[in-house]
């Protein structure tokens, strides 16, 4: 079976392109013929089996200008796709380059999926406040979605929230969650990262990574930060926020943290990244419009106890009370409490830490590759494009890991 994924975003700094990188090359290692297809100007991860094309034209994103809107050359991938044939195409984002994806798939009537990555009609409701904007977007992703064979989702409340956006629930699958923990561990913790980073030794590291926007829900832990500091001062205790990651709440968020205690360190790659989660204390995660939140399962392996919100994914990967704790988005007071309290208690932090880095790993990535695959094997199957085939992992049964 060949499989052509189309993506938008290959080259940015989330957990979306780092889960494509991770299928590209899990899909090398197992020799399978998939194709990460994408057109960026952006420094684009290298390999066999990722081609891209140079967009038409390219421009930061509107609100986001470490992002990139680009317009493929949507003639050139058609007659790729032609070329190359593939048994099914996967799209990974409604954009541009999706949109050209799902052509092609429409063209070669070759079955189509996709993974509902980005919570879209949230994050325009959030920046935008535009009930208008917010319903158009709506439509738009049930337009776009109408035709897929199977719409993965990344936990079971988007499945839920997928349905009442009107897809149907026959063809939503929740997708096995996994990432590529190997590279995430308490192996990496190293107090020097600090002194590299101009921070200060000695204080306790209240972790947050992702991008800086208000989708995140980031105002919530700028409004409570200084009431963590202050009722931790009042234990003997120094905290501090690290901040990794960059968006266009940054500026805002620095502004209003200016007194505080708070280290923003923008982007991190690789093993310098693996060692900033080691060597923090704990994460806070109060995002409400994560399909899942990967840096909440790289956290856990990491060793660190995690706090997140009671809407989206994140909370589907995390053991309330055991590696982490699940907390109300709208009870500002409770994430205080939270934090304060870990923040002040080495020895819990310890054991719920511990507690994270063996529940995650059973969150592997092949497991997760290996569910991403059957699937696509059966719409080939059903379609009758190709030679019937066995399953290891049966698509609706094993389609998670349970949270509890």
């Amino acid at each position: 079976m060949k499989v052509m994924l189309f993506t938008d975003t290959l080259a940015d700094v989330n957990g979306v392109s780092r889960f494509i990188q991770n299928t590209a090359q899990r899909a090398r290692e197992s020799g399978r013929e998939l194709e990460v297809v994408t057109s960026t100007r952006m420094d684009c991860p290298e390999g066999e089996n990722i081609r891209n094309f140079a967009p038409i034209f390219a421009t930061k994103m509107p609100r986001y200008e470490n992002l990139e809107l680009a317009l493929p050359p949507l003639l050139a991938m058609l007659r790729h796709a032609g070329k190359e044939q593939p048994d099914a195409i996967h799209v990974s984002t409604p954009g541009p380059v999706g949109m050209a994806g799902w052509l092609a798939a429409r063209r070669l009537r070759a079955p189509l999926l996709g993974v509902y990555h980005t919570d879209f009609p949230a994050y325009i409701d959030q920046l935008f406040d535009d009930r208008a904007l917010t319903q158009t977007s709506r439509w738009f992703m049930r337009a776009f979605y109408k035709r897929f064979a199977s719409i993965f989702t990344r936990s079971a409340d988007y499945a839920d929230s997928l349905e009442t956006l009107g897809m149907d629930r026959g063809r939503i699958v929740r997708l096995r969650p996994g990432f590529d923990n190997q590279r995430f561990g308490t192996r990496f913790r190293d107090e020097g990262v600090w002194d590299r980073l101009g921070s200060s030794r000695g204080t306790v590291k209240v972790l947050s990574c992702g991008r800086v926007s208000v989708e995140k829900n980031l105002p919530m832990l700028t409004g409570i930060w200084r009431s963590v500091e202050k009722r931790c001062e009042e234990r003997s205790v120094e905290a501090e926020l690290i901040v990794v990651g960059d968006g266009p709440y940054r500026e805002r968020m620095g502004k209003e943290l200016k007194r505080s205690r708070v280290s923003f360190v923008g982007f991190r790659h690789g093993d310098e990244l693996s060692t900033i989660y080691a060597s923090c204390d704990m994460f806070v995660f109060p995002s409400t419009t994560d399909t899942l939140g990967q840096v909440v399962m790289e956290s856990q392996a990491s060793g660190l106890p995690v706090l997140v919100s009671d809407m989206g994914g994140p909370k589907e990967v995390v053991r309330d009370g055991e590696t982490g704790f699940v907390l109300p988005a709208g009870d500002p007071a409770a994430w205080i409490d939270r934090i304060v309290d870990l923040a002040c208690d080495p020895e819990r932090r310890r054991s719920m830490g511990e507690a994270g880095r063996a529940y995650m790993e059973g969150f592997g990535f092949a497991e997760s590759f290996e569910h991403f695959w059957s699937v696509h094997e059966r719409a080939v199957q059903e379609a009758g494009a190709g030679p019937t085939m066995p399953h290891t992992v049966e698509t609706q049964e094993a389609a998670g890991v349970s949270s509890s």
